[in-house]
């Protein structure tokens, strides 16, 4: 008898566990599922639109920020959430939040972010995403470039790159999660080019890439017009890099694109596609297999958010 009452309290004991450890289960995949492991935070996508600038039609920060933050909400909303600000933010604590920051402004002197280094410095120490659009790609030498080399991968720099209009052949297109749903294409613009990259190209990848011809530097010798150091480079027929994804050593990913001085561009579908793409993979959100989806713009949409030019 004492044999099998101690089997029979052995099992009870046995039995009794089992739920308790069937409790703690379930209340740990309760509290893991309010954690949001399975459904984790979207990442936070800061756009930063710079302040009015040139001829209508070009440079239209706030609409090209908007464009790409709408295009983002629609085909990416279940990952990525975005904020748009016109100009810099007035309470910085908003970019601590955020998975990477896309600059759309003018540069050289008027770049915003020169006043800000020191906070940038800190967010891209934490491993948060940049990418810099056009004239954002330009700050000076010494005020800004060691900084946009080590974050960008690159950065224009003045008598040693060139900012030409000109026809861009993209013949062949890479493999990059940035590049997935790129088709070759051709376009217009404004691409700088013969930019200052990291040493050795370390880090950086070479995205959108075309051999400018001798035309492009028919402007003669000027900051931003021509020198010595780029002549030779074209009279060569060095290939030059447009556009192209960093990986830093602090985590961070970034991505540099030196074409859309002409807003119409946007609407593009290669164009736009790896410019989306590449804010996604900056966020270290998975690019989709096909890329971010850009059919055919309305006309509307494309001629929305426009700056009030002349400009006051």
């Amino acid at each position: 008898m004492n044999i099998i009452y101690s089997l029979i309290k052995l099992k009870s004991r046995l039995f009794w566990s089992a739920v308790l450890l069937l409790l703690i289960a379930t209340n740990t995949f309760s509290a893991t599922k309010k954690r949001g492991t399975n459904h984790p935070e979207k990442k936070k996508i800061v756009f930063i639109a710079g302040a009015c600038s040139h001829d209508p039609g070009d440079h239209e920060h706030t609409a090209g920020c908007m464009l790409l933050a709408a295009q983002l909400k629609k085909y990416m909303g279940k990952e990525v959430e975005t904020v748009v600000y016109k100009l810099w933010p007035k309470d910085t604590t908003v970019l601590e939040s955020a998975s990477t920051i896309v600059m759309y402004m003018d540069g050289a002197e008027s770049h915003l972010a020169l006043k800000h280094k020191k906070h940038l410095s800190a967010l891209m120490k934490k491993g948060v995403g940049l990418v810099c659009l056009h004239y954002a790609v330009e700050v000076p030498k010494k005020t800004g470039g060691a900084e946009f080399k080590n974050w960008l991968g690159g950065y224009f720099e003045l008598d040693w790159s060139v900012n030409p209009h000109w026809e861009a052949n993209f013949k062949s297109i890479p493999k990059h999660q940035v590049t997935r749903g790129v088709k070759p294409f051709k376009i217009s613009d404004e691409w700088y080019y013969n930019m200052r990259f990291a040493d050795n190209m370390k880090g950086v990848t070479p995205l959108l890439t075309d051999v400018p011809t001798m035309s492009t530097l028919s402007r003669g010798m000027g900051p931003r017009e021509g020198n010595k150091f780029v002549l030779k480079a074209v009279e060569e027929k060095k290939p030059q890099h447009v556009a192209w994804a960093t990986e830093r050593h602090d985590g961070g990913r970034a991505f540099g694109f030196t074409g859309g001085h002409m807003y119409k561009n946007f609407g593009d579908s290669n164009f736009r596609k790896i410019i989306l793409n590449a804010i996604v993979w900056t966020a270290k959100v998975k690019v989709p297999s096909t890329g971010v989806p850009t059919p055919k713009l309305a006309e509307a949409e494309l001629q929305a958010n426009f700056d009030i030019k002349p400009c006051p």
